[in-house]
């Protein structure tokens, strides 16, 4: 049996206990996986010898407590997982393993009653956009409505006998050995809520059925683990994601419209406009509750990687990021300079910093010397910097620990632009853009990115375009990538209009090179961002700049790049 603690010293005595009289009949043993709980949870755990408790190293969420205690259950039949704040009723446990052989199925879920003795409303059906709709619309109300409209299973009669499912939510929930080890790994993307919706639906794709048994029962306190706004908030998002990891772009997309007019509708209540906002910003998304190691683990594990700086005529750039990475060189950490065509002193500053490999290519070519420092690379993650941006060493060990965790495949820093001393239609179009939630979400634009061994395992090597960022961004479903909560990485932007055309040139062909949707989408997000006067004379100014920069013009020779934001020295305030 597996259970996952975090601040559950109210709750988990009541479970052990209540598993003692399931014992007398069937082999149990009981693995606790404490999410660093502080309120003398394990000591009450400790008070049952025949329990193995686990700390799972921080507070990783339940899919990562859920993964932790499975890997010690040995060779068992089935795993029971339950909740700390639940109460097993008696005979539960041969009633779930009794539908399980006569059905075949892979999971049988129980009845579940509340404090109260009546049958909480616990079977789901697999989410839809119908459905999404149907709910946002009527809510609670007509319980009874068509299956096509509701997620919740509502009518008293479904909960009478035992019958195949779709889902229902976590509290309880038997396994089949043969459907755990098909499945795999709970999804550790879904730090809490989504993912019992997610590990079902790989169940029933993985060509196994799902029971309801009424026989089982199992009382649960609902809201015993715990509420507030910020959980609401994670609910609802995670079910955005769940939704973007199964369908396509257009599919989640409408989806997620449904869930903001189901929180929308329901606004004047505080935790639904918490819920809100949530589900409106996508770059809020990082700082809902998530996974924390324990800091003691973290400070230990985060040097470890790759740090691939390409550099083509950077002399005046390189020293500087250098110099604030130079700490970071041990021997669990590695800095590659890939110098390609410089014909500048860019591999003498380099070469300059202790413990950095310099990699001098005569070829002026960022992707060939990407490719070049992945090929000389052993350690991943990596992460992979442009050399005339700002990065702290917490930045970078943030990220190379995030995608260490292996929840997300490819991830970044945060980040904000330096405006000081540029033109003001170049401050315009910036203003227009942070107000853009892609530019906030995704990988390219920043300057850096980093890849799991996995995410790096998605192509063989860099092919030969104008933006990596885009490229490598394109890979990746939403839910698979992730903006650390970190400092922020600090990109000097162009300081003239005549030189930022000469980037978004670039990133023109770059978008068109991988026939990138970015363009329409951009344009979408541009418009539902004006708000008055000031953000509309911002979003003129960025529309300028977009057809300007896309106006036929004569073949380019060489790298257009913006010379006036490279500058020597450190930034002393950066904004947006």
């Amino acid at each position: 049996m597996l259970v996952v603690t975090y601040q559950s010293v109210k709750h988990i005595e009541g479970l052990l206990e209540s598993l003692r009289h399931e014992a007398l009949e069937h082999r149990i043993r009981v693995i606790v996986a404490d999410n660093s709980s502080t309120d003398g949870t394990l000591d009450v755990v400790a008070r049952h010898p025949d329990v193995l408790a686990v700390p799972t190293g921080g507070n990783l969420g339940y899919s990562a407590g859920l993964n932790t205690a499975a890997r010690l259950a040995g060779d068992v039949n089935a795993l029971l997982i339950l909740n700390p704040d639940a109460r097993v009723g008696e005979g539960c446990l041969a009633a779930l393993r009794t539908r399980m052989r006569s059905s075949g199925a892979g999971a049988v879920v129980p009845r579940i009653i509340d404090d109260d003795g009546s049958t909480y409303v616990s079977i789901r059906r697999e989410p839809t956009l119908l459905r999404a709709l149907g709910d946002a619309m009527f809510g609670s109300r007509w319980a009874g409505r068509p299956s096509g409209l509701s997620e919740i299973e509502g009518r008293p009669e479904a909960y009478e006998s035992a019958h195949p499912i779709d889902w229902a939510t976590g509290a309880a929930l038997l396994v089949d050995r043969r459907a755990a080890e098909a499945v795999g790994d709970w999804d550790e993307r879904f730090f809490l809520y989504s993912e019992e919706t997610d590990y079902i639906r790989r169940v029933r794709g993985a060509g196994f059925t799902v029971w309801y048994e009424p026989e089982a029962i199992v009382a649960h306190s609902q809201g015993g683990s715990g509420s507030s706004p910020e959980l609401d908030a994670l609910m609802t998002v995670n079910r955005v994601r769940y939704m973007a990891k199964h369908h396509r772009a257009l599919h989640a997309a409408l989806f997620r419209g449904a869930v903001i007019l189901h929180e929308a509708v329901r606004s004047s209540r505080p935790d639904h406009r918490v819920a809100l906002r949530a589900v409106l910003s996508r770059q809020s998304w990082a700082g809902l509750p998530h996974a924390q190691p324990d800091q003691v683990e973290q400070e230990a594990s985060t040097s470890t990687g790759t740090v691939i700086i390409p550099a083509h005529n950077e002399g005046l750039t390189i020293g500087r990021i250098l110099a604030a990475l130079g700490e970071l060189v041990a021997e669990d950490l590695d800095i590659i300079v890939a110098a390609n065509g410089c014909v500048d002193d860019t591999v003498a500053v380099a070469r300059s910093t202790p413990g950095i490999v310099v990699l001098d290519l005569a070829e002026p070519s960022k992707t060939k010397a990407l490719n070049a420092a992945d090929a000389t690379a052993t350690r991943s993650p990596r992460l992979y910097v442009d050399s005339d941006v700002e990065i702290t060493p917490k930045a970078v060990n943030d990220t190379l620990h995030e995608l260490a965790q292996g929840v997300f495949l490819a991830a970044r820093p945060p980040y904000r632009w330096h405006l000081d001393g540029v033109a003001w239609p170049v401050r315009a179009y910036y203003r227009a853009r942070s107000r853009v939630p892609s530019a906030h979400t995704a990988l390219w634009g920043a300057g850096v990115y980093g890849l799991s061994a996995e995410g790096r395992a998605r192509f063989v090597e860099f092919p030969d375009v104008v933006a990596d960022d885009l490229f490598v961004d394109q890979l990746f479903d939403p839910a698979e990538k992730h903006v650390v909560d970190t400092d922020p990485v600090v990109v000097r932007v162009p300081r003239t209009a005549r030189e930022l055309l000469k980037i978004l040139r670039r990133q023109a062909r770059g978008s068109k090179e991988l026939n990138s949707a970015t363009t329409s989408n951009t344009a979408r997000e541009l418009l539902s961002s004006v708000r008055g006067p000031s953000s509309l004379f911002d979003a003129a100014a960025y529309a300028g700049f977009a057809v300007l920069s896309r106006r036929p013009r004569r073949a380019v020779t060489g790298w257009e790049r913006d010379e006036s934001s490279r500058v020597a020295g450190p930034t002393h305030e950066a904004g947006q």
